[in-house]
Formats: structure tokens, sequence, C-alpha cells
């Protein structure tokens, strides 16, 4: 059954594992990019709001400087340009193919309108973000390099950015964009028992991560378990948030349209 849709925005977020090739840096995959940009073009939502990650385009940079361990030295100065030169070049293909399918889509640079403290925000012009989604334009953000008060600089997560502006701009849901499935009870990639989580609470994620601590795996789920942390707190401000495998067909196009779609939902209970 499709979903009744909301005045309010979706916030939809892909993973850099998803438009880039992680085994080659500074590489899109633009075959990727455009499958998106087509499935988001199709299915026309009225207020949406775009996050990207940097996958092998800001990650390298950022750990070579170290930018996420904030200001210690004078050369990481021209590391922080390089950091953030990077995924404006990222952006400029998920744009292009955006702009390609006839989505108004609008570049919200991070590091020109976020400051952290401690690399949480702290600080974040939402002004022309609200006026840009009352007009009708798409939001795209990205993780980025920004301004620290405590650490001079910090690394900005896309998945902190979009927990934020899920927050703050009221939104209705929050899509996922990931390369599996959702959570596991086990890690999918190394476990062929380990079974898909359909539906889950708050409640019942905390158990999970109980389970994840006293193993011996670091995160048995997949990977997904640290970025659901991240935006837990806009689920506990009652944000159903849904994990899609970007990587497959019209896994996106359905969680967009609110139609059945193998994933995980998450729910605050």
């Amino acid at each position: 059954m499709v979903r009744r849709m909301s005045g309010k925005p979706t916030v939809l977020k892909l993973g850099g594992s998803v438009i880039t090739d992680k085994e080659k840096q500074l590489t899109p995959d633009l075959k990727a990019v455009e499958r998106l940009a087509d499935e988001i073009s199709r299915a026309k939502i009225p207020s949406l709001i775009l996050v990207h990650g940097g996958g092998s385009f800001g990650h390298p940079v950022a750990e070579l400087y170290n930018i996420a361990g904030g200001y210690d030295d004078p050369s990481q100065i021209l590391g922080f340009s390089q950091t953030h030169l990077v995924m404006t070049l990222l952006n400029s293909w998920v744009m292009e193919a955006l702009i390609r399918h006839n989505i108004p889509a609008v570049e919200v640079n991070p590091s020109s309108c976020v400051v952290t403290k401690a690399g949480r925000i702290a600080n974040m012009e939402l002004e022309p973000l609200k006026k840009m989604l009352k007009l009708g334009f798409v939001p795209v953000l990205y993780g980025d390099a920004v301004l620290d008060s405590e650490k001079g600089f910090a690394i900005l997560s896309g998945d902190q950015i979009v927990s934020s502006l899920a927050i703050k701009l009221g939104a209705d849901r929050i899509i996922m964009g990931a390369d599996v499935d959702g959570l596991y009870t086990a890690d999918p990639k190394a476990d062929s028992s380990a079974n898909l989580i359909e539906n889950i609470t708050l409640e019942e994620l905390k158990s999970l991560k109980h389970k994840i601590e006293g193993s011996k795996a670091t995160d048995v789920t997949g990977g997904m378990l640290g970025k659901v942390q991240e935006i837990k707190i806009a689920i506990e401000h009652d944000i159903e948030t849904v994990i899609v495998n970007a990587t497959k067909p019209l896994r996106v196009y359905k969680a967009l349209k609110g139609e059945k779609v193998t994933g995980t939902i998450i729910k605050k209970g």
C-alpha cells in the first residue's frame, strides 16, 4: 500500500560507498549516481533534502592530514582545503546528474554554514534551506571539513547532518541509502545465517547494541549500527527511519514513494 505523504520534508542520505568506488581514490560510480538521480526524479517527492557521503573522495585526504583530530600543525590548513575541494568535486558529479534529470538541486556547502564544537554541530544557518524548500528546490549537502570552536576544525559526517536537519526542519522521515539491505542479526557478509531485521524499535536496538558490544565483531550488523547511533536522536523525535540498499535498482525509488521495500524500518516505539 502506498504511504500518504505529508507536507513535511523527507531527508534522503546516499552513502559514500554507494556513489563512489571505494577501492579507487577519487572515483565516482557514475552509473549508480545516474540511476539514483533517475529514481529520485521519478519519485517526485514534493519536499526533499539530499545528503551524500564522501566514500573514496573525502576520507583518504582527511585521514592523510588528520583533519578529524583538529588543528595541530600549520600543514593541516592546506589539507583542510584539499579535503573540502575533493568533496565539492564529488558533489559536482551528483549535482550534474540531478539537474540533468530535471531536479532543481542546489548545493549547500556545509563548511560555509556550519560551525561545530568538539565535532558536534553547534551552529547551522537554516534560513536559506527553509527558503529553498518553500520554493521547491532540493538542497544538497554532504559530509565536509568544517570549522570547530574548540578544535579549530573537524570532519562533519553526512549522518550527523541528516539527524540535525531532520529534527530542526521537522522532517517526516529519513531514508538511509546504504550498500547493505539494512540491519541484520549478524554480519551478512560473514555469516550466511544472518537474517534481515525488517522492523525494530529504539528499545530493541539497545539490546542489539549490547549483543554486538559483547561479541568479538565490532559490528555484526554489517557496519550499519554506527550510522544508526548517529541518527538515533532523530528517531527519538519520532522521525521514522528506513534503511535500504541503494546499490539495488528501485529500492530508493520505492522508499521515497512510501511503497513496500526490502529494508529495515526503525521507529521510536
